[in-house]
């Protein structure tokens, strides 16, 4: 009886012990609020709904002075230009960290810039040569006034020519075949569940894609962190570059297909220095977001802005002014990192206990590892010893038999 005293003295210590986050030490805590510099648009934009909520633990990936829906900077750096987008980064893809930024992690919604995941996670997977035959199905829930590539029902088109309206045209019809052609025997779905499984893959966990365009849908959501991560994986690829940097593509006529000239959308291709592409996307909900690349002296920075404003400066003119004060910033300056597909879960911050303070540590409301680990050996010496006591003719109990 002493011995079992003695395991249930341990396993009472056990369980009284405070948890302690495998893996992390303590939970990561927010950076301190500092306002993004900005600039009053002169026409108010329209109300729009609250996006929710950025957990504790999705705040902090990429480091802890990402974990701001303020302004987020290399200390002793020169202030980021003021713009009307309300979130941004700016980020070295080469080096894989994040230059700066305004609520890096804050929910907003898209636009077409969300076409770039759908590339993401189609483009690997569709040959280029595979020719499509466009449905009415692909048209018939488009707005003839929105972006498109110009595609025809009947119409038979190669994959390439799609991405090339897709990139260029910002082609919503063209956006529907891909993600049809993609999506297997699930159709377009099967297409858009591609997208939100490749932004699972890659850290982006504010995305959510409810359509493959980016028209606005309900729950979809992006941020400016995970149009970083996106942007990385799409230019990384060679066919996504020669695309997004083409100036003009000529589709040739077909029988029952028409030729189509398509040309970029994006005049920073030819305005500012060492673009390298671009994509933009507006609606009224979103209003207008970007997410864009260029190289300087080797350096290879991507810019993402969400919810901007037509003036003073409009996406474009906000791109350009970020990009230089990112390219102005020493080499080896940086805020926090792009996390990448193979890290591992356990190389990131816990989530805390609903009804926690942010910040606060859950002491008492999980196990450590530890007490699950005694727990289990307590068990096991337990049943051990009622084993040898049956052995010892005595029942569980402790009566004779």
């Amino acid at each position: 009886m002493t011995i079992v005293r003695i395991a249930a003295a341990v396993l009472s210590a056990l369980l009284t012990t405070p948890a302690v986050a495998v893996g992390s030490s303590t939970l990561a805590a927010s950076a301190p609020y500092v306002p993004c510099p900005a600039v009053k648009p002169p026409v108010p934009p329209p109300a729009a709904p609250s996006p929710p909520p950025v957990g504790p633990a999705e705040l902090a990936v990429g480091g802890e002075t990402l974990a701001t829906a303020g302004l987020a900077i290399p200390a002793g750096a020169s202030m980021a230009p003021s713009v009307t987008a309300t979130s941004w980064v700016v980020a070295d893809l080469d080096r894989g960290v994040v230059l700066g930024g305004c609520g890096p992690h804050e929910h907003r919604t898209p636009a077409s810039v969300q076409k770039m995941l759908l590339a993401a996670a189609l483009m690997p997977h569709l040959d280029p040569a595979q020719v499509v035959e466009v449905t009415r199905a692909d048209l018939q829930d488009l707005d003839p006034a929105s972006s498109l590539m110009g595609v025809v029902e009947g119409g038979r088109y190669s994959i390439e020519s799609l991405w090339l309206g897709l990139l260029l045209k910002s082609g919503n019809d063209a956006a529907n075949v891909l993600a049809r052609a993609g999506g297997g025997t699930a159709g377009r779905q099967g297409g858009v569940q591609a997208m939100n499984d490749e932004a699972h893959r890659l850290g982006a966990n504010q995305t959510h894609a409810a359509t493959p365009s980016g028209l606005d849908g309900p729950g979809q959501y992006t941020s400016a962190y995970d149009l970083a991560l996106i942007a990385r994986a799409t230019y990384a690829r060679a066919d996504f570059r020669r695309y997004i940097a083409t100036r003009v593509a000529e589709i040739p006529a077909e029988p029952g297909t028409p030729g189509l000239s398509i040309g970029h959308d994006n005049t920073l291709l030819d305005h500012y220095p060492g673009t390298l592409g671009g994509k933009t996307g507006f609606t009224d909900l979103a209003r207008q977001t970007y997410v864009g690349v260029a190289e300087r002296n080797g350096r290879r920075l991507a810019v993402t802005l969400l919810g901007a404003e037509t003036a003073p400066l409009g996406s474009l003119g906000e791109a350009a002014a970020l990009l230089d004060w990112g390219f102005a910033l020493p080499p080896d300056a940086s805020v926090g990192r792009l996390v990448t597909p193979d890290e591992k879960k356990r190389d990131r911050p816990i989530a805390q206990v609903r009804g926690e303070r942010h910040g606060q540590a859950g002491a008492g409301r999980s196990f450590s590892l530890a007490a699950i680990l005694g727990l289990g050996a307590a068990v096991a010496l337990a049943v051990l010893l009622a084993a040898s006591w049956r052995r010892r003719g005595h029942a569980p109990g402790g009566r004779p038999v």
